[in-house]
């Protein structure tokens, strides 16, 4: 049976997406409850799938990595075990910090993060350009970030 969400809910998926590292006791509130059901409420969320873990937002450029990339990648083979090898190795390339299946021109988006220009260039003509079934790599680097917001866009709906 699927968890059904009721505006409480609804308002800690949103507080806690926009700081998962808040303590229960603020979090409840913030949602207008109590610190027990809060917390218990927290919990059946996790234990639906409904938050899936926690993470940091790091400053890249403050931690010496100054280049964020986006590289566009064809393959020769589209069959699923080719895609499947190819997201494997992507699994293990730590300068490659989302990737996404895509329709049209392009097979992967890969969005990279690296010290510098020279490291990307070696990550693209040393491992991503030399993996087995890859056509084509078209990259793109950013210029700044103007947008930075993860998760989904969360509106809490009425009672």
């Amino acid at each position: 049976m699927a968890l059904r969400l009721d505006p409480v809910d609804w308002r800690i998926l949103k507080e806690l997406q926009a700081d998962g590292s808040m303590t229960n006791v603020a979090l409840a509130s913030r949602v207008g409850l109590s610190a027990p059901p809060c917390l218990r409420r927290v919990r059946a969320l996790e234990q639906a799938g409904l938050i899936a873990g926690y993470t940091v937002l790091l400053d890249e450029a403050a931690l010496g990595f100054e280049l964020t990339a986006f590289a566009m990648v064809g393959l020769h083979n589209q069959a699923e075990g080719e895609l499947r090898a190819f997201e494997n190795r992507v699994l293990g390339w730590p300068i490659v910090r989302e990737a996404y299946m895509l329709s049209g021109e392009s097979d992967y988006m890969l969005k990279c993060v690296a010290k510098d220009l020279p490291a990307f260039q070696e990550f693209v003509l040393d491992e991503l350009t030399a993996a087995p079934n890859v056509a084509s790599v078209k990259t793109f680097l950013t210029i700044r970030r103007a947008k930075r917001e993860p998760g989904v866009p969360i509106s809490v709906p009425e009672k």
